[in-house]
């Protein structure tokens, strides 16, 4: 005699757990996403590499007393607006001597590098950058103590500014 297969068993969900379920399904692809990007290193080009290297001679910056305001999110890489300030008296013996910007994937690297004594008595700059496409962004101040500080900014571009 044959045997007869195995019935499927049927089981009914409420209404909450189906809900559930479907919300786990639908956001799994995008927490494994947003869990391998955390843990990504970021990518630079060797361009940035070079001018980044140029200008720390070597030494580690320290990354603090630096604010940059700078959207997460820059509907147009064409024009985007940064605004620096870094924490410093700006007296003759202790002041910002330069602030440089780059950019990690941007054709060019150094973006703008601006030139600042204790006239200027608060070190401050505001301008615009151009972003090719998402990338970091990184401050680097130098003062005349010789110490010099980085700070590091993700910028995600929907629309591309100077290529790419």
């Amino acid at each position: 005699m044959a045997k007869m297969p195995e019935r499927a068993k049927i089981s009914v969900l409420s209404r909450r757990s189906l809900l559930i379920s479907a919300a786990a399904a639908a956001l799994s692809p995008l927490l494994a996403y947003a869990a391998s990007r955390d843990t990504q290193t970021p990518e630079r080009s060797k361009e940035f590499e070079e001018a980044f290297a140029s200008l720390t001679g070597g030494a580690k910056p320290v990354a603090h007393d630096i604010a940059v305001d700078l959207p997460e999110l820059a509907d147009n890489g064409n024009f985007v607006p940064i605004t620096i300030t870094v924490e410093s008296p700006m007296t003759d013996a202790d002041h910002v001597k330069t602030i440089h910007i780059l950019s990690t994937l941007n054709p060019r690297a150094h973006v703008a590098t601006f030139q600042l004594s204790p006239i200027n008595a608060v070190a401050r700059i505001q301008s615009r950058m151009r972003l090719a496409k998402t990338q970091d962004v990184v401050v680097l101040a130098e003062l005349s103590t010789g110490e010099m500080l980085m700070s590091t900014t993700h910028v995600k571009v929907t629309i591309g500014g100077c290529g790419d």
